[in-house]
């Protein structure tokens, strides 16, 4: 099932990336070069409604979402920031970590706050992300992998790239914010890059 969901892939050169955030859309557009990228918005569909209890049960809610109401090879990711010592908050809760209208300022301000409530400059954390790949709705086999990036957040914002918590969060073996890395160079070593490299190798290796 997942051989032929390869070949379908590389036959329709279609993808759906199940969501309307702009930032992970440029991110897929740039690992999936050689395939027509199609966002929520550019179909006009509206996001699904993310009531799982973990990134995986998120990912698969937004992939049959988005291939129930395209009809396209549908990939979805639930990704987010996790921080063990709070409770490994925001985790699930990452988009909407300050509230659910909440800007991607409000939410690195709400990590600074609980640094600044345990006085500490930075604690160790993790992106994640899952991705999840179904070429229908009711698709058997979904392909799902995972990805992981440590490094820290810290009380310090900086860089002018990426998105979420990217300013805040300082990935290992770099001196740097993942705000500030070389988009090359994220789309590298991202928790996302990760996950869409162990993906692409699993439509390969099947």
């Amino acid at each position: 099932m997942q051989q032929k969901g390869f070949i379908c892939l590389k036959k329709n050169k279609e993808i759906l990336i199940a969501t309307s955030n702009k930032g992970k859309v440029t991110e897929f557009v740039n690992l999936f070069d050689d395939y027509d990228v199609y966002s929520l918005v550019d179909l006009k569909l509206e996001d699904a409604i993310e009531d799982g209890t973990s990134f995986l049960e998120n990912a698969l809610i937004k992939a049959k979402h988005g291939s129930f109401h395209s009809g396209k090879y549908t990939i979805a990711d639930d990704s987010g920031l996790v921080v063990p010592e709070l409770d490994f908050e925001p985790g699930i809760f990452s988009a909407r970590y300050a509230g659910d209208n909440a800007s991607d300022k409000d939410n690195r301000d709400k990590i600074i706050q609980r640094l600044n409530e345990l006085s500490v400059e930075n604690l160790n954390a993790y992106y994640v992300c899952c991705l999840v790949g179904i070429q229908s709705y009711d698709d058997p086999i979904p392909l799902i992998s995972f990805g992981r990036i440590y490094g820290k957040v810290s009380i310090y914002s900086s860089g002018e790239g990426g998105f979420g918590y990217d300013k805040i969060f300082y990935p290992e073996n770099f001196d740097c914010s993942m705000a500030s890395l070389d988009t090359n160079v994220k789309n590298n070593i991202s928790h996302r890059a990760i996950a869409v490299m162990d993906f692409i190798d699993k439509f390969k290796n099947n």
